[in-house]
Formats: structure tokens, C-alpha cells, sequence
């Protein structure tokens, strides 16, 4: 869990402004981001699919009886800076390891870098600040800040992000379609 809070806060103070921020500074930078997502008028089809429990975390046992097809679906809004790095509002649902239904929302941010020659190729890493609800934990919201990775063309993108865990406990890496609509 420690090397996992390492990560996530490496991955944010990348991510940040190369200027270093107070609290209130990037607090308030945040509200923005989030502000000028909702304000947006581009909206995302999100299309979760599939869910890999690490096999190095989970015995054979465990991975028998997982489901890993985490079919769903969901909607958001997004921008993209200047720089072309997107952010984004999301909500969806999708079938989890146990086949019950776990719904998740939040915020996200990726920093992405051109493929190549290629203004339509981005590949990114981020973290998303959100909330998922689980029938196993009486769907209680519970806090899920993640680190993220996509690889994008045009309108289309490949996001996955990854739950920490011990054995066979966590250690899945949800990966979703996230599709432009315009």
C-alpha cells in the first residue's frame, strides 16, 4: 500500500504544474478543472470490459471463480488542454469479480504525449479522484483515488487503471472504452 501512495502522489506532482503549489493553490486549480469539465459541451460513452486480477497476487482458486468480464457502461464529459491533456467527469456501472454490480464516479486527469509524427496517436498516464460502491461493502461509498494509463486515437481511447491489493485481495486492473460523442 506504501509503494502504491508513492505512486499516486509522484504521479499527481507530475502531473501538477512544474511550479510547486500550496494546498489552497491547488485546490483552487483543481475546482477549476473540474468546473470547466462540468461547463463542457463534449460528452463520453464510457464501456468498461474487462477486469484482470494479477496472477502473481491471486491463487488459481481465486482466479477460478472471478468473473473478469466486467461488462457495463457509463457517461461523462471531457476536455482537453492546450497542451492536449485531457480531464474528465465520469459515472458508470459494470459487472465486478463477484458478478454483482459496482458503479464508480469521479474526476480524472491524463497527461498525454503525441505517438510519432501523428496528431491523432496520445498515449497518457494520470489518476482519477472518485467514489465505487460494491455489494460486498453494503454499497457504502468508498473512496478510489487510482493511478490511470490510456493509449487514444482520434475520438477513441483505451483507459485502465489499477487497484492495489494484497493476496488475493485487490490487485485488478479494470480496462474500459472511452469513446468521444461530441
Amino acid at each position: 500500500m506504501k509503494k502504491f501512495l508513492f505512486v499516486l502522489i509522484c504521479v499527481c506532482l507530475y502531473a501538477s504544474n512544474s511550479k510547486a503549489l500550496s494546498f489552497s493553490e491547488w485546490k483552487d486549480k483543481f475546482l477549476d478543472e473540474v468546473g470547466a469539465v462540468w461547463r463542457s459541451d463534449h460528452y463520453d460513452a464510457y464501456i468498461p470490459f474487462y477486469a484482470w486480477h494479477n496472477r502473481l497476487a491471486y491463487d488459481d482458486e481465486h482466479i477460478a471463480k472471478y468473473n473478469e468480464n466486467a461488462f457495463g457502461f457509463g457517461l461523462g464529459k471531457s476536455i482537453y488542454d492546450e497542451k492536449g491533456n485531457w480531464y474528465g467527469l465520469y459515472a458508470f456501472a459494470f459487472k465486478d469479480s463477484n458478478s454483482k454490480l459496482e458503479t464508480v464516479a469521479g474526476f480524472a486527469y491524463q497527461k498525454n504525449w503525441r505517438i510519432g509524427c501523428s496528431e491523432d496517436w496520445k498515449v497518457g498516464i494520470g489518476y482519477t479522484l472518485g467514489m465505487t460502491q460494491r455489494e460486498e461493502y453494503a454499497y457504502i461509498p468508498i473512496p478510489m483515488p487510482l493511478p490511470i494509463i490510456g493509449i487514444e486515437y482520434k475520438n477513441i481511447a483505451l483507459q485502465a487503471a489499477y487497484v492495489p491489493g494484497l493476496k488475493n485481495f485487490g490487485n485488478v486492473a479494470l480496462f474500459w472504452l472511452r469513446v468521444r460523442l461530441y
